[in-house]
């Protein structure tokens, strides 16, 4: 367990070796709980890593190099990356890059918080330069989302390494389909290195996006966890010409498009199972589980005031709380609806920022206890649902500022309208399923990983 104190004690050899046998099966158990980490848990005999280490995935950008850059050599690239683009050492993809050899990086590109991350939540990333290699770096995320003919001047393959989390509303895979686009009108090549789906390659979870809703927040007709890596959902909007602008108005893209695949990732491995470092790809998803809390709680997160749902806090989406809230009741009312795999305990903190920072709000937290039969997405309405229950005055639509950008990132107004006449979770779910399967299906033609 990496223990440095154990070599202090002076042990008889037969009591340090029971000791560190001890640990060792100790070390192994924890290792299918939720190690300390936003409590994202399930029932992980059939992701068993049969090693007592854990698994080593090799990312795309490993990969890539491994192939002496395959593909890059001789050729002026452009990068589109953010801190998240590192090899397992924390190497960023900028810097590997930029010291290939016979390989020429000419300009970064940053998405929504930055080439380095240091843009917050919705602040305008501008063009500047990067302090480290003096590239210049194109904004991607402000005045411009896709890259103008200016930017793309002189490069002869796009890079893109970012590490997604697989849901629908998360703006790096539409900033990828934006960049996917702009290269393909000026005919450049575009390579996809590929990392782990964060939820899994097997959960798929969503309706898709109707006409009228398609928006920078949901660009493409997909259900709203895609369980793709962002090589394979590359690969399928291209391929299945999906990749049709930010209002899905246009003729569909399709671009010269290679992916790098990982070595060692399966589909039915969590980012814990991978063995790779996480490295925060945007200030509120700082867990590997973080990703499947934003897909259980940030649709409801888009309702402005009516709900802490953890951030400002140091548990980002893992929350639903509010000042007016009795904890043991919401609790003994969700526990009340059995949701498969998802268990809740009551919660009192005072957020750092925001809305109401350093008040008291009362509420839960919730777990994956069993993650492969949990409903993911559903558990905001389910407690939307007993919200409206207990307290008939604050009901969600009612209590927010505003429902725009919900009905954007639910890809429909029609979850609004018909949960909105009773909120029961029960009015919804046909539609919200009802694409699943055939998704799923569509999807599987593109699966690079089994």
């Amino acid at each position: 367990m990496g223990h440095s104190g154990v070599s202090r004690f002076s042990l008889p050899a037969f009591f340090l070796a029971a000791f560190m046998f001890f640990m060792g099966n100790v070390s192994c158990a924890s290792g299918n709980g939720v190690s300390g980490e936003a409590g994202l848990s399930g029932k992980r005999d059939r992701r068993e890593v049969k090693s007592k280490e854990p698994a080593s995935v090799l990312p795309g950008i490993e990969v890539l190099q491994k192939r002496g850059f395959q593909g890059l050599v001789g050729k002026r690239v452009g990068l589109v990356t953010n801190p998240s683009g590192v090899d397992r050492n924390l190497r960023s993809t900028i810097d590997i890059l930029y010291n290939a050899p016979g390989v020429e990086l000419v300009a970064l590109y940053g998405p929504e918080h930055g080439v380095r991350g240091d843009v917050y939540a919705g602040g305008k990333v501008t063009d500047t330069r990067d302090p480290a290699t003096g590239l210049p770096v194109h904004s991607l995320y402000g005045a411009t989302r896709k890259p103008t003919p200016e930017m793309l001047k002189g490069i002869d393959v796009m890079v893109y390494d970012i590490q997604d989390v697989g849901a629908r509303s998360y703006t790096f895979i539409s900033t990828l389909g934006l960049v996917m686009e702009a290269c393909a009108e000026q005919g450049i090549e575009v390579m996809v290195l590929d990392r782990p789906n964060p939820l899994g390659g097997n959960k798929i979870e969503g309706s898709y996006v109707e006409s009228g809703y398609f928006s920078f927040v949901s660009q493409y007709r997909i259900p709203y966890i895609y369980g793709l890596t962002v090589g394979e959902f590359a690969m399928l909007i291209n391929e299945e010409g999906l990749n049709r602008g930010q209002t899905g108005k246009q003729q569909p893209a399709r671009c010269r498009l290679t992916v790098v695949p990982m070595e060692g990732w399966h589909r039915d491995m969590l980012y814990s199972d991978t063995g790779l470092p996480w490295v925060l790809p945007s200030p509120n998803i700082p867990y590997s589980s973080s990703p499947v809390h934003y897909c259980a709680a940030g649709i409801c997160g888009e309702l402005y005031g009516f709900l802490n749902i953890g951030i400002g806090y140091t548990l980002p989406f893992q929350v639903f709380a509010e000042e007016w809230v009795n904890a043991e009741s919401l609790k003994e009312l969700l526990d009340s609806y059995a949701i498969p795999g998802v268990a809740f305990r009551t919660i009192y903190f005072k957020p750092l920022s925001g809305r109401t920072a350093g008040k008291l709000v009362k509420g839960v937290q919730y777990f994956f206890t069993d993650y492969d039969k949990a409903p993911v997405t559903l558990v905001q309405f389910y407690v939307m649902q007993a919200i409206a229950t207990l307290y008939p005055d604050k009901k969600p639509f009612e209590t927010a500022t505003g429902v725009g950008l919900f009905d954007k990132v639910c890809g429909s107004d029609h979850i609004r309208t018909v949960f909105g006449r009773r909120y029961k979770v029960a009015d919804i779910r046909p539609f919200w399923d009802k694409d699943v399967e055939a998704f799923r299906q569509l999807s599987a033609k593109y699966h690079l990983y089994k």
